[in-house]
């Protein structure tokens, strides 16, 4: 998971743990609960394009993939 997206899961949780302790202090909300799912959605999202890249991550080697010597 890059960096971006660890942000993102972070600031998801953050949000669900603020709309359920308004939710439990001042009543539920439906358009902050709306807003969460939008913000899950698109977390998931962001995994999801994150983990399809393939070997973005990893640098390639010079030389090709044959013997680098006969």
């Amino acid at each position: 998971m890059s960096g971006p997206t660890k942000t993102m899961t972070a600031l998801t949780c953050a949000a669900l743990v603020l709309t359920t302790a308004y939710t439990v202090g001042l009543g539920s909300n439906g358009w902050l609960w709306f807003g969460w799912i939008v913000l899950g959605v698109v977390t998931v999202g962001m995994a999801a394009a994150d983990s399809a890249t393939p070997g973005a991550s990893r640098p390639r080697r010079p030389g090709g993939p044959g013997p680098s010597r006969p």
